[in-house]
């Protein structure tokens, strides 16, 4: 089996009459797959560069790392969102240096090349070595071949010919409707969670919409939370769903009326009062049957390839790209209302690293888990990986793999050249 022959079924067992799904274990070690992946899949998807709130006035920028490219995003003049590739026309190097910050102009160090944040060449050192034979106008900054935004949520393509970003989120939409609703005026709060893993990026999107782990995986957290005083009678319930497109979402509440993670730690139980002045707000505004979705239901969604929204504790904003075929670089941010007290900020960015976070009680233990996993793949003896949970039940639950499959479908579509 070699990458060029690339088939959907050379990866990817898809065996639906008797129930059957199974990866194989060489898209998590090939570099020859990873190559592949890069170009046919990060080269030809959408993908999440940043939030509108980062830069809400003209000239404010961040810096970002792409599927192995430096872009950065900036508002330009104009108010417009640009999404440039990070690189001077004149001799290739970096032109933005710095992670985030404010500019009218980006100067290239290298040989002082000016540009607007339009893109536009608006300076270069004795120009008049040039003569008047050399068209300056088309050695401006170079887009990315497509950015569009969704609800605040920036996105970049550098394929031309891509599908629009709202045909590509398909189902995923209206989750990012749920939260961005709920939420109100949204911003991404400053600073990250950023961390890397020795891992295949794949397993990390398998992880953030696995139901099946999370009792066994993180048992600390859950004991923390029978300290609080939390009843864990009866589980945890939901749903599984693939939306389309390789997207999918978990989405779960307690049995007993509110979800585990949602409020507690968030707010605590002195804060019931608060709680329910939040949540007759969001009945206010869109309805019981609305708000009881934004409110009461945690969600994990996938928006494929490497975006994840936790929707749960705390809103959380997480990309990771993909290093190498056993190396992932992970960045976190939270996104939050712009106006809310003081106290629930705080309370918030503390369950933002309290749960979510590199020290906290789950990243380390998905991290343990993944490179665990990587580990595994090295000693062989074993060819393919099951992901058949769930395949023989009508609706699928939290703790089946249907949204797995619907990623790694989607993902065999991309290897095979179908997409």
């Amino acid at each position: 089996m070699t990458v060029t022959d690339a088939r959907t079924d050379a990866y990817v067992d898809d065996d639906r009459a008797h129930h059957r799904f199974r990866v194989h274990r060489s898209t998590m070690t090939s570099p020859d797959v990873f190559a592949l992946e890069i170009e046919r899949i990060f080269g030809r998807c959408w993908l999440y560069v940043g939030h509108e709130s980062e830069i809400r006035e003209r000239g404010d920028y961040v810096r970002r790392p792409i599927a192995n490219r430096q872009v950065f995003m900036v508002r330009s003049r104009s108010g417009q969102v640009k999404v440039f590739h990070n690189t001077c026309p004149h001799r290739g190097a970096t032109i933005c240096r710095k992670d985030a910050g404010n500019a009218k102009v980006f100067q290239c160090f290298y040989h002082a090349w000016s540009f607007d944040t339009e893109g536009s060449l608006v300076g270069v050192p004795d120009r008049e070595a040039y003569g008047d034979g050399l068209d300056f106008s088309a050695l401006g900054l170079r887009s990315v071949a497509r950015v569009e935004s969704y609800r605040g949520f920036v996105f970049a393509c550098f394929d031309p010919d891509v599908v629009g970003l709202v045909e590509y989120l398909a189902g995923a939409a209206e989750y990012l409707d749920l939260i961005v609703d709920a939420t109100g005026d949204a911003e991404i709060i400053s600073g990250t969670n950023a961390y890397a893993i020795d891992a295949n990026w794949k397993l990390l999107a398998e992880n953030s919409i696995d139901g099946y782990h999370a009792v066994p995986t993180h048992d600390t957290y859950f004991k923390y939370l029978t300290a609080l005083g939390t009843s864990l009678a009866g589980g945890v319930a939901g749903t599984a769903t693939g939306l389309g497109n390789g997207h999918a979402v978990l989405e779960y509440r307690a049995p007993w009326g509110r979800p585990v993670a949602k409020w507690e730690p968030l707010f605590g139980e002195d804060a019931r009062e608060e709680i329910d002045r939040l949540r007759a707000d969001l009945v206010g505004r869109h309805g019981e049957e609305r708000a009881a979705r934004m409110a009461d239901t945690n969600r994990n969604l996938l928006i494929y390839p490497n975006l994840v929204v936790n929707d749960i504790m705390a809103i959380t904003v997480r990309t990771f790209m993909p290093v190498s075929a056993e190396r992932m670089e992970v960045t976190a941010w939270e996104l939050a209302p712009r106006d809310e007290l003081p106290e629930l900020r705080q309370r918030r960015l503390d369950s933002f690293l309290t749960f979510l976070g590199p020290g906290g009680f789950a990243t380390p233990d998905d991290i343990e888990a993944l490179e665990s996993c990587q580990q595994g793949f090295r000693s062989g003896g074993v060819e393919w990986n099951d992901i058949s949970r769930g395949m023989a039940r009508d609706v699928p639950q939290t703790n089946d793999e249907e949204q797995m499959r619907a990623f790694w479908r989607q993902w065999a579509s991309h290897m095979a050249g179908d997409l």
